[in-house]
């Protein structure tokens, strides 16, 4: 029995479990589904290379056909592992905008402002470049300028300073627009996740129990009341108890799945699937959606320097593994994404609505599919989709994967602002500056030159850049999932705490988010204990 369960040992259950832990008379009990962040995939931080392309520490979800994406599946990777995503991502710190999150409280998600937030944002960071009125100084979370960087990423940012956009070292200072190299979650050359920053120099407190390989099944209720968990570890079903709350935890996917699963929910689709309805919430697993995404990729077969599948590509690799051992230094210690920035689709446009991700590899279907020689790639995604889809369960059996339905470019002005970003990258990557290294655009998109030609091969090509959010949404109304306290409506003891909650996404990659909205958390939490 322990006073707290936290279900998900990912962004933001690494941190209630740590901020909830530093009081010593309280229990806390984290349950990750994943194994222990061991591999030296997770720690040197190219090893995204493969983490993004393979099941290891990966749910590897698929969604439902996309009619958007001429009726392609898209790729659903997440964290399956300590750290969730944070584990397995590409390391941007990214916060959004300040009209972000005064979005959230205008909308009925009071106290929930950027001004309410940035305090949060503060203290989970620890920024080498020092503490301002911006950041924050001897957080948890480590935040750095690359140590290695390649020298490409310069190059994309005066690329397209040519183009006529204004450059910007730092994106989550006062101003987002503008291009330049981004800031990332390292330290000392490795990855620093939520499970390095919170959780790992707190393993040795007694009060916290961390289970690894435990998957929760449902969510036991007493009537209205979370009072415990079902969770299966080593192949047999058990159940722990929380005599003050359940935490949820499990991400904008399998939070609401989780939800659905214990009864709370639709109650058409519950019923469906033979499962009684303990409490009706239409708003669970609605809302979803995500940051869409499509990649142009150019061949530079001389320029061996950037990442690549040849002799010289692993000879590279070779020493860099040498270097990264030795020294925490060198090619490995990129994020690949190492330049990219925010940018507008139209010039009338009050925020910036586009991100740019500059990759110093050449990027094909996530990774999946090898591209031999050099190159590189820049991604361009819309930051605020108005398409919505939904999150719904396959079956009733927890380890069916849901059915994901991010319905993706279902709203015109979606593909409308989308089609206008690529032909902005395609200018940028255009410019003198890199022109002179004779690249050669790869013939997919190359081929695409009419607008109508660009619109199919977005919809050919475009998917996720893996930022989820909204199924359990936060406000009031009919399809609000939780209140400002992260309680869920109508249930007692239960709270969620993850992207699930956000009720627009931001402009901007989540993790950093995630880890605030956390650090919130803890803090209502502590505070209604």
């Amino acid at each position: 029995m322990f006073d707290y369960l936290v279900i998900g040992g990912g962004s933001a259950g690494c941190v209630l479990a740590a901020r909830l832990s530093e009081d010593p008379s309280v229990s806390v009990c984290l349950l990750e589904a994943g194994p222990v962040d061991k591999s030296v995939l997770i720690h040197c931080p190219a090893g995204l290379a493969v983490l993004a392309q393979s099941s290891q520490a990966n749910w590897a979800f698929q969604t439902v056909p996309q009619p958007g994406l001429n009726g392609r599946r898209g790729y659903q990777p997440r964290g399956k592992v300590l750290g969730g995503s944070s584990s397995v991502n590409a390391m941007c710190y990214v916060r959004g905008t300040r009209e972000d999150y005064d979005r959230w409280a205008a909308e009925g998600a009071p106290g929930w402002s950027f001004d309410d937030l940035l305090p949060y944002f503060k203290k989970s960071e620890h920024n080498e470049r020092g503490s301002d009125a911006w950041h924050g100084s001897g957080g948890p979370l480590n935040v750095m300028d690359l140590r290695s960087p390649n020298r490409f990423g310069p190059v994309f940012v005066e690329a397209a300073a040519q183009a006529g956009y204004p450059k910007n070292a730092d994106f989550n200072g006062p101003v987002q627009e503008g291009v330049g190299l981004y800031q990332v979650t390292h330290k000392n050359g490795e990855r620093c996740s939520a499970a390095k920053a919170y959780l790992t120099p707190n393993l040795g407190r007694k009060n916290l129990t961390v289970m690894t390989g435990a998957h929760t099944t449902r969510i036991l209720m007493e009537g209205k009341r979370a009072v415990g968990v079902e969770v299966r570890v080593n192949g047999a079903l058990q159940q722990l108890k929380a005599t003050r709350e359940v935490l949820l935890s499990a991400g904008s996917l399998q939070s609401p799945q989780l939800l659905m699963l214990s009864g709370i929910g639709p109650g058409a689709e519950l019923q469906k699937h033979g499962i009684a309805v303990v409490h009706e919430s239409s708003g669970v697993g609605a809302n979803l959606h995500d940051h869409v995404d499509v990649v142009q990729v150019v061949d530079t077969p001389g320029l061996t320097e950037l990442f690549g599948l040849s002799l010289p590509g692993a000879v590279n690799a070779i020493r860099g593994i040498f270097e990264w051992r030795n020294a925490r230094k060198g090619i490995l210690t990129t994020n690949f994404a190492e330049a990219g920035g925010f940018i507008k689709s139209t010039p009338d446009e009050a925020l910036p609505d586009l991100q740019l991700h500059f990759v110093i590899g050449k990027l094909i279907d996530h990774g999946r599919k090898p591209s031999f020689g050099h190159g590189y790639s820049c991604h361009v995604c819309l930051l605020r989709p108005k398409s919505r889809g939904s999150l719904k369960l396959a079956s009733a059996d927890p380890f069916s994967a849901p059915l994901i339905d991010p319905n993706f470019l279902a709203e015109r002005d979606d593909l409308g602002r989308l089609l206008r970003g690529f032909k902005i990258l395609r200018n940028i990557l255009q410019q003198p500056t890199l022109v002179g290294y004779r690249g050669q655009e790869l013939p997919a998109s190359a081929g695409a030159q009419t607008d109508a030609q660009i619109e199919q091969f977005i919809r050919n090509h475009a998917d996720t850049i893996y930022h989820p959010v909204g199924t359990c949404r936060m406000g009031t109304g009919a399809w609000a999932v939780v209140d400002t306290q992260l309680r869920v409506h109508g249930v007692q003891g239960l709270r969620v705490v993850d992207a699930s909650i956000m009720p627009s996404i931001i402009g901007g990659n989540t993790n950093a988010p995630v880890i605030a909205i956390a650090e919130k958390a803890a803090d209502l939490i502590r505070a209604t204990a």
